[in-house]
């Protein structure tokens, strides 16, 4: 090799530390705009195992500063959560077999036999959207190696519980039956549904790539990608706009506790980055928001 490619190798290294330095964040500090002491972001990825933590500089420091845990929904509330699994049950009114086609209802019936093992005669009852979800998971469990109990995403809502710091939720029960079961029309979540049966692949592919992105600390990219024409997964453009909207609301929300300070608050990267992501919002809004990159003092 030359001396000349050896120096371009060695000057796109280290563009890439600078890169990886200013712009790869996954842990935030939230200050300023009245609050009385800091508060701390971490986005977080549920297909990334929790060992991944100790890879994030100062992140146990940051939680231990803290005295309450923030997150899009508690899901250590059981009530709220046999509450949610209600809200996936049809009405008796609406029936599944009245949106597909025979030969479209077989296809998911035996889809979901052979990933879920159980078929449409046990599930017929749940809505689409669930079902969706359902099939989903069990693809980041084949083909990612996710794993529920070793998700990074609720590892600190748990240390919480565990050591009775308070959980709040951003999002109460009701919004998050919306979220879940009712955002989208019934003929859309059978349409997503359909497709995400149709080309498994597809999904795959989005999961990994945010996946990758998130473990870049790229949170502005996986925005982009979420956004981006060529994105042929059921996570859309459509589904940003969404997130936008209800990262002004989490803003909100989020104000009396910022304004107390010692919030550790734990979010899917999905709604972090991009224009309307919450930590942009957020510094809309009259917040200081820096990563957390350097020891804490």
């Amino acid at each position: 090799m030359s001396r000349h490619a050896i120096y371009c190798l060695v000057i796109n290294f280290c563009c890439c530390l600078s890169f990886l330095d200013s712009q790869a964040q996954l842990l935030w500090e939230v200050s300023g705009n009245g609050a009385s002491s800091k508060s701390y972001i971490l986005a977080t990825n549920r297909l990334v195992d929790v060992a991944f933590l100790d890879t994030i500089p100062n992140v146990f420091k940051c939680y231990s500063h803290c005295n309450k845990v923030l997150t899009e929904f508690a899901m250590q509330d059981y009530e709220a959560i046999a509450a949610l699994r209600q809200a996936a049950i049809l009405p008796d009114s609406i029936k599944l077999t009245n949106f597909y086609t025979d030969a479209e209802y077989k296809e998911i019936d035996a889809a979901l036999q052979l990933t879920l093992g159980m078929g449409m005669d046990k599930l017929c009852r749940m809505k689409p959207s669930y079902l969706c979800e359902m099939y989903r998971v069990e693809l980041m469990r084949k083909w990612l190696d996710y794993t529920e109990e070793r998700s990074m995403e609720t590892f600190f809502e748990q240390v919480a519980q565990q050591s009775n710091i308070p959980v709040y939720g951003l999002d109460d029960v009701g919004e998050t039956m919306y979220m879940l079961f009712d955002r989208e029309p019934f003929h859309w979540q059978c349409r997503d549904l359909k497709q995400v049966i149709d080309y498994p692949e597809k999904e795959v592919a989005q999961e990994r790539t945010i996946r990758d992105l998130y473990l870049w600390g790229r949170l502005n990219e996986i925005a982009i990608r979420i956004q981006s024409p060529d994105n042929t997964g059921s996570l859309s453009y459509s589904d940003y706009q969404v997130y936008a909207q209800r990262n002004t609301q989490w803003v909100k929300r989020l104000k009396p506790y910022l304004s107390e300070g010692r919030c550790f608050v734990t979010l899917n990267s999905i709604y972090l980055g991009g224009e309307k992501g919450l930590i942009s919002q957020l510094r809309v809004a009259g917040y200081k928001v820096k990563p957390v990159n350097k020891a804490l003092k």
